[in-house]
């Protein structure tokens, strides 16, 4: 069984919902048709693998093992200050929506306590897809909810690092558009669902392009764009760019005194509740 691929048209404008006729085409396929279709989560990681190009595995492979003593390091550094300063599991998953549509677990490190409020998140990221305005901040300074230094592993975006195992396992790439939520899939219109036709990734188009300044469509669109147009040397540029607007964010919650929110930033909140799956 080959899995079906997302087409769609997108304007320069906001976001379009499609005509009657434009549905009924068999190119196009809602996330309600995905799900029906390929039964998600019945596709082990050997079969997506193969549907994707060998050199995007063979550069997540190369670019994992020659980095592994520098990310080893603030792996285990951060896991390390996590259970010294705060009582709790070590890391938290949530199932996510990748590669065409296959659900898979993605993992975290904590970096809020347990047991706080969650829900405004939620609400909040809702509110920024129906208006689409810029992904601002909620969280205020100094909020109580998040463990010490835990804004700045969120800034700098190292509370992803557990994900070079998704990586590892064929489920992720280094390069690709942020796996969304299943909640935020099933709401998603027919033109959004092609940003599933790259392999979700740590790093993308959208993160070293703007992403605190960009609205739910932008980001989509320049998901698309990179599904679209995926190639080595757009993955090499975007793995270079990416330190630098990592040194920029660091820099940014320095002056600023706090992280502007993304929209895994708001998914990493609402995957840290009381009934999440609770690891080490």
């Amino acid at each position: 069984m080959k899995l079906p691929v997302f087409h769609s048209s997108i304007d320069s404008g906001p976001c379009r919902v499609d005509s009657p006729s434009d549905r009924r085409s068999p190119d196009y396929r809602t996330a309600d048709d995905l799900n029906r279709e390929l039964s998600i989560g019945s596709q082990p990681a050997e079969f997506l693998r193969a549907e994707m190009p060998r050199w995007k595995r063979l550069l997540d492979l190369a670019f994992t093992i020659v980095t592994l003593p520098c990310w080893l390091t603030l792996f285990v550094a951060i896991a390390l200050w996590i259970k010294c300063v705060s009582p709790g599991p070590l890391f938290f998953r949530q199932e996510r929506v990748g590669y065409r549509g296959r659900r898979f677990l993605i993992l975290k490190f904590r970096t809020m306590k347990v047991n706080v409020e969650t829900l405004s998140h939620q609400r909040h990221f809702e509110q920024l897809i129906q208006t689409n305005t810029p992904m601002t901040k909620l969280d205020a300074c100094g909020d109580p909810r998040i463990i010490p230094s835990g804004r700045i592993i969120r800034a700098i975006g190292l509370d992803e690092l557990p994900q070079l195992f998704n990586v590892l396992r064929g489920e992720m790439s280094l390069v690709g558009p942020r796996p969304c939520t299943v909640q935020e899939f099933e709401n998603y219109l027919p033109w959004h669902c092609e940003r599933t036709n790259a392999l979700p990734g740590l790093t993308g188009y959208w993160q070293v392009n703007g992403k605190n300044k960009t609205t739910f469509t932008e980001m989509i669109k320049m998901d698309v764009y990179y599904a679209r147009n995926a190639s080595l040397r757009l993955d090499l540029g975007i793995l270079l760019k990416t330190p630098l607007v990592m040194i920029g964010q660091a820099l940014q919650m320095r002056v600023f005194g706090s992280p502007i929110a993304t929209p895994d930033v708001i998914s990493s909140n609402i995957v840290e509740q009381p009934q999440g799956s609770a690891l080490l």
